[in-house]
């Protein structure tokens, strides 16, 4: 019996979603030491330099998240169904996607520079310490885009304490990095830099290494059968479905950003400093979001719908238990995380104003982050293209009812409406994506 055709349990998703959240927990703890490291030089411009480079580079490799999920669900669908050589064909044409995107980015890297320096300027000194931690760090592009299609595949294959090997190995060894590099060895910027691009070659290496089982079934050298055009075509549908639907997502989000400054520094802070629970919620519900992508997956590439609604039913009890134990924890202790992000008092004073609505984000955006986990595993990418397209005009026409009676409330209220549109939405299609499971 494959781990595909074992009975879906508590233990089963449990096993899936913990390593997860584990590996997401380093992910704030690298940042901390990146910018702390570069702070003991005493001077701005460096932690200024490192915070902009990290976003801009961020932003750009974001554009490839698509292939973490497209190849999450395709694969989980492929294994489910007892395809193998499938499955190693599919590990092959991520990896190669990951690192055919990563080479265009270098060679496109001075032209992606120059565009976010326009719409992000800086000053001469922030810029040009900026522009040479990028230049370093864009060299692992296809390092790192490879390992999304890698994390896709462990995840899909329910190999999640590997994703976490993963994140463990890379995060530590850019932390050990950034000590040696700039506090012992004076390389300031660029130290944090050269750390970054030796966690991520290393990190591919590692995962190639985790993943050396692939290599048993020869599938993953069947020329013809990794450039199946069929194939081929049906990824590249999945993968723009999901990267419209990111992009989609990521106008709420920096509208929400860019709108928020127009009530202040105060209130843009304390605005960014509540988005940091919102960050903490994602990074907890995706490890039970990833264990419903990878168990409805197989479920849909068995046909077994009964499977899938055991899945779906288990999968979400555990993130309403996780999301209630976060509201509660936001509404006791929301203060206190408040203080430790920001010293000035009246940011402080200001963030906990709207502390309210974190409390009540867990609950309204459970099912708009349990459904993305199941249309994913399903492949139903264009109700997740066409639901967020819905909920993001949803998300407008709030806006623009709620922001000039209640300014920031309104601009929060709209972001919750938001999550409860592509609750909403995405669970209007939920029956037909479990028919389909069963034909």
């Amino acid at each position: 019996m494959t781990d595909a055709a074992k009975p879906v349990t508590h233990k089963r998703v449990f096993k899936i979603a913990a390593p997860i959240v584990l590996s997401n927990a380093t992910v704030p703890i690298l940042g901390a030491v990146d910018t702390g490291v570069v702070g003991q030089l005493g001077q701005a411009a460096p932690i200024a330099a490192v915070g902009v480079g990290a976003i801009i580079l961020t932003a750009v490799y974001w554009m490839f998240g698509f292939l973490r999920m497209g190849t999450s669900g395709l694969t989980s669908q492929a294994y489910g169904a007892g395809r193998f050589g499938e499955v190693s064909a599919l590990w092959m044409r991520a990896l190669m996607i990951g690192i055919t995107a990563g080479l265009a980015i270098i060679i496109l890297q001075r032209p992606i520079f120059a565009g976010a320096f326009v719409v992000s300027p800086a000053s001469a000194e922030v810029e040009s310490l900026a522009r040479e931690y990028m230049s370093i760090r864009v060299w692992s592009a296809p390092a790192l885009i490879g390992l999304y299609g890698i994390t896709g595949w462990l995840v899909a294959l329910e190999r999640t304490r590997s994703v976490l090997v993963l994140q463990l190995w890379m995060n530590g060894l850019n932390i050990v990095l950034d000590l040696w590099f700039v506090l012992s060895l004076g390389w300031g910027v660029a130290g944090v830099a050269q750390a970054t691009f030796i966690a991520e070659w290393t990190g591919l290496a590692l995962g190639l290494w985790l993943c050396r089982d692939v290599f048993a079934n020869p599938a993953w050298r069947d020329w013809p059968r990794v450039f199946d055009p069929v194939q081929l075509r049906h990824m590249a549908s999945v993968n723009i479905d999901i990267l419209l639907r990111s992009l989609m997502l990521q106008v709420m989000f920096v509208s929400f950003l860019l709108l928020g400054g127009k009530f202040g520094d105060v209130t843009l802070a304390a605005n960014q400093v509540l988005l940091q629970f919102l960050h903490i919620t994602a990074y907890a519900m995706d490890g039970f979001a990833f264990a419903v992508e990878a168990l409805v997956g197989q479920a849909v590439g068995a046909r077994n719908h009964i499977r899938l609604r055991r899945s779906v039913v288990i999968a979400c009890q555990w993130g309403l238990i996780t999301n209630i134990l976060l509201a509660l924890g936001f509404a006791l202790f929301g203060g206190l995380l408040i203080d430790l992000m920001a010293k000035a008092p009246e940011v402080q004073s200001e963030a906990r104003h709207y502390l309210g609505y974190m409390v009540l984000a867990p609950l309204l955006g459970l099912a708009a982050w349990m459904l993305d986990g199941i249309f994913i595993g399903a492949t139903k990418t264009r109700d997740m293209r066409n639901m967020m397209a819905l909920s993001l005009v949803v998300y407008l026409v709030s806006l623009a009812l709620l922001m000039p009676a209640f300014g920031n409330h309104g601009l929060w209220i709209a972001l919750l409406i938001s999550f409860v549109a592509r609750g909403v939405t995405l669970g209007l299609r939920y029956p037909a994506l479990e028919a389909s499971a069963a034909k």
